[in-house]
């Protein structure tokens, strides 16, 4: 592809998500703000917003390997985990003065079990997030929310009242919305931005205040509108997956001549697609966003595979995608089930897929750069046969 998009805005994110400590950061950091780390998702970043602290999405970034994870951890649990542990036990998260998890996976709660007992974090909170879906679980999991709103205000002497969280959901919102007119742009023939540089953008709106991300990406909106766009790509691709935060790994997909428009993902559309509501009880409304409302993950039982493909059927056909990329991590099982379930679905639609396994931290890309090219010959041949 050609005509690189040249944004200051986007060199910003870039440095942002390349790194752990970026400056906006630092500068929150040398203020006296405190900041909170999330361990995935599910977790109301709006709670920690409202207490006047900053939510920054855990990432090993950087991470060169697992050693000093392996007294807690072995080669049968996945390198997300492995590497965050790492990362942690180097020192490399000190700069979070607490740390937030969720009983998303066996994974992820034995990281934050391991965390707590070997890892010094001032301030520590797990929470309880429900397998099911329904009425029944939002108010389970908002209980789960008072609790935690309760901790926060103990541990930082701050009041989280509900004007508070109202104002902090608004905040939040506003991310949303800016974020779903930048993948707006991606639905044009030809799309002023790469999804490698979407993973970037999307990364470093985890990991900063939401001010200033909110004025870059009012820049990178600009930036966009005024590019003519990136041609001659082969293919529409769509990206579906999970714990994936490496803006490198899009790139090397990407440089087999495909082009990113489209995903489903933690650091994608599962975050932005829609809007917290808030016009009654803010911890009802955010506890009923995250059971019930955006966008499934297989995580959830009650927001079965079906509803699942209902929404990359919609994503396939709003962006105008010809193939689909599925990626998991080795030994990740709830995206393991899902890539088999994706498969079946795809192939009844003639829709082309290509699942992918990798590791957190990239190592060699020649696999995944042939396996992809091979993949973009066959849509390319396929659509040479339906238009003859």
């Amino acid at each position: 592809m050609n005509n690189k998009i040249n944004s200051k805005a986007l060199q910003e994110f870039k440095e942002v998500s390349g790194t752990l400590i970026n400056p906006a950061l630092l500068e929150w950091k040398e203020k006296g703000g405190k900041v909170i780390g999330c361990m995935y998702h599910f977790i109301p970043e709006e709670i920690i917003t409202a207490a006047g602290l900053l939510p920054f999405r855990m990432r090993a970034t950087g991470s060169k390997g697992t050693e000093l994870s392996e007294s807690c951890f072995t080669q049968i649990n996945c390198s997300y985990v492995r590497h965050l542990f790492d990362s942690g036990m180097r020192g490399d998260q000190a700069f979070l003065d607490g740390v937030v998890s969720v009983n998303n996976c066996d994974h992820i709660r034995r990281l934050y079990d391991n965390w707590q007992s070997k890892i010094n974090t001032p301030y520590m909170h797990f929470l309880v997030f429900p397998k099911k879906s329904g009425e029944e679980q939002v108010e389970a999991y908002r209980k789960e929310l008072l609790k935690f709103k309760k901790s926060l205000e103990e541990a930082f002497q701050v009041e989280i009242t509900d004007e508070r969280l109202r104002e902090a959901i608004e905040r939040h919102n506003e991310t949303r919305r800016l974020q779903r007119k930048l993948y707006n742009f991606r639905k044009t023939a030809n799309p002023p931005i790469t999804g490698g540089d979407i993973m970037a953008t999307m990364v470093a709106g985890t990991a900063m205040p939401k001010d200033q991300y909110h004025s870059l990406l009012h820049q990178l909106l600009e930036d966009c509108a005024n590019h003519e766009g990136y041609n001659g790509y082969s293919a529409r691709l769509m990206l579906i997956g999970g714990e994936i935060d490496n803006p490198e790994f899009v790139e090397v997909v990407e440089s087999q001549g495909g082009i990113v428009v489209s995903d489903l993902l933690g650091y994608g559309s599962r975050s932005f697609m829609k809007d917290v509501d808030n016009t009654g009880d803010p911890l009802t409304s955010l506890a009923r966003y995250q059971v019930m409302e955006r966008p499934a993950d297989p995580r959830i039982f009650g927001r079965t595979t079906l509803e699942r493909d209902k929404y990359v059927k919609q994503m396939v056909k709003e962006y105008n995608v010809d193939g689909v990329v599925s990626v998991r991590l080795p030994l990740c099982d709830p995206w393991g089930f899902e890539q088999v379930n994706l498969s079946k679905y795809l192939k009844s639609k003639s829709i082309p897929h290509l699942p992918l396994e990798i590791e957190y931290i990239l190592g060699s890309t020649g696999q995944i750069k042939t396996r992809v090219q091979a993949f973009l010959e066959t849509i390319t041949e396929n659509n040479h046969h339906a238009n003859n």
